[in-house]
């Protein structure tokens, strides 16, 4: 490892030290500007029969942002970016978030820079109107040891240096490895969290997604004040089979599961948090759209 790197290392395992002073100053005076909106993905068999009539649906119950789940072949749910944009627009609908996994194979290790099918879906996330470019996943192979994911937080650095020349920020989504697998002790939802710079790359909590591991979405609000701007909101139930993740549970409607998720909302803004991303997978004999729409009206209710 060149002495330039090590640096870069050594300096990046304080961004947590750094991160409350960082949150204050950025999101003070932009805690009450907050926005509801909503995960295709909750309506993804929707999405994928007619993506017009579902948009035009949603936005018929309140939505006014939406946040996808869907691109491929420089796509959204088969449309250009451009026009995508068109069918937002016509539907009153904006799209300021979107899931796209940034993996290895956008990486080029010996040129030292991002492959042109990465560059292209920064541009594309810019042209529809998107303000952050969220990756939902890290690969397994890249966190098999901890050199190895330090190594890979200096590409998510880059990766919201390249986004914000497009005056968008690099994001990461957590599911639930990130809280039950731990290297040389340290799990790696911190090791993403301490190596990651708050100026470059931002964090999406998944509140549903973590609640099966033990881990306390509160809890973590606390400890990295600041660095959550968009959240997806979810409320869990035991399931009658494995879950969604695998651990016992399944999304639910807001405010009829387990999960405290008003009092964790409620931290979360006045932690900086901007986005509040309604996200069910899992409807208990209603139909995605029916859910949607409560969750939309109990969020509502609390205030956002």
């Amino acid at each position: 490892m060149n002495r330039s790197r090590r640096h870069f290392l050594q300096n990046t395992a304080f961004a947590l030290a750094g991160s409350t002073l960082f949150s204050s100053r950025l999101f003070a005076s932009q805690a009450a500007n907050t926005i509801t909106g909503i995960q295709l993905y909750t309506v993804r068999d929707e999405m994928k029969k007619d993506p017009l009539g579902t948009l035009k649906a949603l936005s018929d119950m309140g939505f006014q942002y939406v946040e996808h789940a869907n691109y491929v072949n420089r796509k959204f749910y088969g449309f250009s970016a451009t026009d995508f944009k068109k069918v937002l627009t016509d539907h009153g609908l904006k799209m300021l978030s979107g899931h796209t996994v940034l993996g290895k194979e956008h990486w080029n290790e010996q040129k030292r820079e991002f492959t042109d099918a990465w560059k292209y879906t920064v541009e594309d996330a810019a042209t529809v109107g998107q303000q952050f470019v969220i990756s939902p996943w890290f690969d397994e192979t890249l966190r098999k040891n901890i050199e190895d994911m330090k190594r890979y937080m200096i590409v998510f650095n880059l990766c919201g240096e390249l986004c914000r020349k497009w005056d968008m920020r690099f994001g990461y989504h957590n599911h639930n490895f990130e809280f039950t697998q731990s290297l040389e002790g340290i799990k790696v939802f911190d090791i993403i969290l301490q190596y990651t710079d708050p100026n470059l790359v931002t964090q999406q909590l998944d509140i549903g997604n973590l609640y099966g591991t033990g881990a306390n979405a509160y809890e973590i609000i606390s400890r990295y004040p600041g660095r959550f701007i968009s959240m997806h909101v979810k409320d869990e139930m035991k399931s009658s089979g494995k879950g969604e993740m695998n651990d016992g549970f399944d999304s639910t409607i807001l405010g009829t599961g387990v999960a405290n998720v008003k009092a964790i909302v409620d931290l979360a803004k006045q932690n900086g948090t901007q986005h509040f991303i309604i996200e069910q997978e899992s409807y208990q004999a209603k139909t995605p759209l029916e859910c949607a729409a409560e969750d939309l009206k109990v969020l509502k209710g609390w205030g956002y």
